[in-house]
């Protein structure tokens, strides 16, 4: 696995022993990048270490809630509401409108606990979220993309 930066590297060796301590047999490391996916409900989530300049890194933790549904005005207006009630994250669309829900933390000052609250909160949103938002607009969860 290639590594950006230093501060990349210290980050993802920091960060992969906590994943596995925390998730068990539900986090499953990368070999083609500096990241970790996590399995919990119907959501996955990916843990990214991303370099931030030269001398930190961010703990991104990014789900796929929902593929394929209908970007209608109605749908982002529903997810910026609903972004408003959030602690920690936010939901999001990529380049092609499927929803996620993502939330980053600092690698360096990162503890064991502080990235469990965060992939916690990624990976139960995305499990809360996918069933109501399919009912109403369609596309798929992510975990019936894997099946």
């Amino acid at each position: 696995m290639e590594f950006r930066t230093e501060a990349q590297k210290a980050c993802y060796e920091k960060v992969s022993p906590w994943m596995k301590e925390l998730f068990g047999e539900f986090a499953m490391t990368r070999n083609d990048a500096p990241a970790i996916a996590v399995v919990i409900g119907s959501a996955v989530a990916q843990v990214g270490i991303i370099p931030w300049g030269n001398d930190d890194a961010t703990i991104n933790t990014r789900a796929y809630v929902v593929t394929g549904a209908e970007a209608t005005p109605e749908l982002m207006r529903y997810l910026l509401r609903e972004n408003d009630n959030m602690r920690f994250g936010a939901f999001g669309l990529d380049n092609d409108d499927d929803v996620f829900f993502e939330h980053a933390i600092v690698g360096s000052t990162c503890d064991k606990n502080e990235l469990k609250a965060s992939v916690m909160a990624v990976v139960m949103t995305a499990d809360q979220y996918d069933d109501k938002i399919v009912a109403r607009w369609g596309g798929q969860r992510a975990l019936d993309r894997m099946g």
